[in-house]
Protein backbone atom coordinates (compact mmCIF):
# COMPACT_ATOMS: atom_id res chain seq x y z
CA UNK A 1 0.00 0.00 0.00
CA UNK A 2 3.09 2.59 0.27
CA UNK A 3 3.40 3.05 -3.66
CA UNK A 4 -0.51 4.15 -3.60
CA UNK A 5 0.12 6.45 -0.81
CA UNK A 6 2.81 7.86 -2.91
CA UNK A 7 0.88 8.18 -5.50
CA UNK A 8 -1.41 9.77 -3.95
CA UNK A 9 0.86 12.02 -2.59
CA UNK A 10 2.40 13.06 -6.30
CA UNK A 11 -1.42 13.58 -6.86
CA UNK A 12 -1.86 15.98 -4.41
CA UNK A 13 1.08 17.62 -4.80
CA UNK A 14 0.86 17.97 -7.92
CA UNK A 15 -2.30 19.79 -7.52
CA UNK A 16 -0.93 22.21 -4.91
CA UNK A 17 1.80 23.10 -7.46
CA UNK A 18 -0.46 24.14 -10.06
CA UNK A 19 -3.29 26.26 -7.75
CA UNK A 20 -0.08 28.00 -6.02
CA UNK A 21 1.64 29.07 -9.40
CA UNK A 22 -2.16 30.04 -10.39
CA UNK A 23 -2.43 32.49 -7.99
CA UNK A 24 1.02 33.79 -7.55
CA UNK A 25 2.06 33.61 -11.30
CA UNK A 26 3.45 36.93 -12.64
CA UNK A 27 3.06 35.95 -15.98
CA UNK A 28 0.53 36.29 -18.87
CA UNK A 29 -2.61 33.83 -18.30
CA UNK A 30 -1.82 32.10 -22.22
CA UNK A 31 1.94 31.75 -21.14
CA UNK A 32 0.72 30.30 -17.75
CA UNK A 33 -1.51 27.57 -19.09
CA UNK A 34 0.92 26.09 -21.68
CA UNK A 35 3.73 25.90 -18.59
CA UNK A 36 0.91 24.19 -16.38
CA UNK A 37 -0.13 21.94 -19.59
CA UNK A 38 3.73 21.08 -20.14
CA UNK A 39 4.10 20.40 -16.57
CA UNK A 40 0.83 18.34 -15.95
CA UNK A 41 1.77 16.44 -18.84
CA UNK A 42 5.44 15.66 -16.84
CA UNK A 43 3.49 14.83 -13.91
CA UNK A 44 1.05 13.05 -15.86
CA UNK A 45 4.09 10.83 -17.25
CA UNK A 46 5.64 10.42 -14.24
CA UNK A 47 2.53 8.85 -12.32
CA UNK A 48 2.10 6.79 -15.45
CA UNK A 49 5.32 4.98 -14.98
CA UNK A 50 5.02 4.82 -11.10
CA UNK A 51 2.15 2.94 -11.98
CA UNK A 52 3.11 1.02 -14.19
CA UNK A 53 6.06 -0.05 -11.54
CA UNK A 54 3.24 -0.75 -8.66
CA UNK A 55 1.52 -2.73 -11.22
CA UNK A 56 4.51 -4.52 -12.35
CA UNK A 57 5.49 -5.12 -8.44
CA UNK A 58 2.12 -6.56 -7.69
CA UNK A 59 1.87 -8.84 -10.53
CA UNK A 60 5.32 -10.37 -9.47
CA UNK A 61 3.98 -10.70 -6.03
CA UNK A 62 1.24 -12.57 -7.19
CA UNK A 63 2.78 -14.83 -9.40
CA UNK A 64 5.00 -15.58 -6.11
CA UNK A 65 1.81 -16.22 -4.24
CA UNK A 66 0.68 -18.48 -6.92
CA UNK A 67 3.77 -20.65 -6.92
CA UNK A 68 3.67 -20.72 -3.50
CA UNK A 69 -0.11 -22.28 -3.24
CA UNK A 70 0.69 -24.82 -6.16
CA UNK A 71 3.90 -25.62 -4.14
CA UNK A 72 1.92 -26.55 -0.82
CA UNK A 73 -0.88 -28.12 -2.76
CA UNK A 74 1.14 -30.66 -4.06
CA UNK A 75 2.70 -30.77 -0.54
CA UNK A 76 -0.92 -31.72 0.92
CA UNK A 77 -1.87 -33.80 -1.82
CA UNK A 78 1.97 -36.06 -1.23
CA UNK A 79 1.21 -36.07 2.33
CA UNK A 80 -2.70 -37.36 1.84
CA UNK A 81 -1.28 -40.14 -0.64
CA UNK A 82 1.32 -40.98 1.75
CA UNK A 83 -1.42 -41.14 4.82
CA UNK A 84 -4.03 -43.06 2.95
CA UNK A 85 -1.12 -45.74 1.77
CA UNK A 86 -0.20 -45.98 5.42
CA UNK A 87 -3.52 -46.41 6.73
CA UNK A 88 -4.15 -49.25 3.87
CA UNK A 89 -1.07 -50.69 5.30
CA UNK A 90 -2.24 -51.13 8.77
CA UNK A 91 -5.73 -52.42 7.63
CA UNK A 92 -3.76 -55.21 5.62
CA UNK A 93 -1.57 -55.87 8.26
CA UNK A 94 -4.28 -55.97 11.01
CA UNK A 95 -6.56 -58.00 8.96
CA UNK A 96 -3.73 -60.57 7.90
CA UNK A 97 -2.94 -61.30 11.95
CA UNK A 98 -6.59 -61.89 12.39
CA UNK A 99 -6.41 -64.67 9.88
Amino acid sequence: MKSGKVVLGIIAGAAAGVALGVLLAPEKGSNLRDKISKRGEGYLDNIKTMFDSFLDTLSESLESVKGDAEDLIQKGKSKSQEVKADANNAVNENFSSHR
